[in-house]
């Protein structure tokens, strides 16, 4: 069995790799989640809860930034360059584990201001809860196909009969 480029990163130069592309993400993206529904049902737009909040989800953005360059460059170009994807799955994977990128930014920028200047507090918080569903849906994908053997999604080569005809 064969693992994906997405686990195989995961798996490489333990733990450092986990942490730097899994566990930092994932718990500034869940920091943002669980905070969210907090103020989504206590309607505390305001206060520390709301700081934790924020602060997770522009450094998670501009995290997740670095995380996607650093990627393209290292992984994603010279895989496509050379002919190296092993399959569907493994391109799923990785390009749903960069896909969190928009969602990731976009909470950012929603925090920074650069976008929805124009929304109250209550659509911002609505704004803010889309991109985490999305970011939760595509990171999801990613690791859901991520952990398949790629050779289950690969193309296999069409067999031809033994004598070039075809045989009824």
């Amino acid at each position: 069995m064969s693992m994906t480029h997405y686990m195989e990163l995961l798996a490489a130069n333990q733990p450092w790799n986990l942490i730097l592309f899994m566990a930092i993400p994932v718990v500034l993206a869940e920091t943002v989640a669980i905070t969210e529904l907090y103020i989504l049902f206590s309607r505390q737009f305001h206060g520390s809860v709301r700081n934790i909040n924020r602060a997770a989800s522009i450094v998670g953005g501009l995290y997740f930034v670095g995380v996607f360059v650093y990627l393209m460059f290292t992984a994603v170009i010279p895989l496509t360059a050379g002919g190296q994807w092993r399959g569907a799955a493994d391109v799923i994977a990785v390009g749903a584990y960069l896909l969190g990128v928009v969602p990731l930014l976009s909470l950012a920028l929603l925090d920074l201001g650069v976008l929805g200047r124009g929304l109250n507090e209550l659509q911002k918080l609505k704004q803010h809860a889309i991109w985490v569903a999305v970011f939760l849906v595509v990171a999801h994908i990613a690791m859901i196909f991520g952990m398949l053997d790629p050779t289950l999604m690969q193309s296999a080569p069409l067999a031809m009969p033994e004598h070039g005809g075809m045989h009824h």
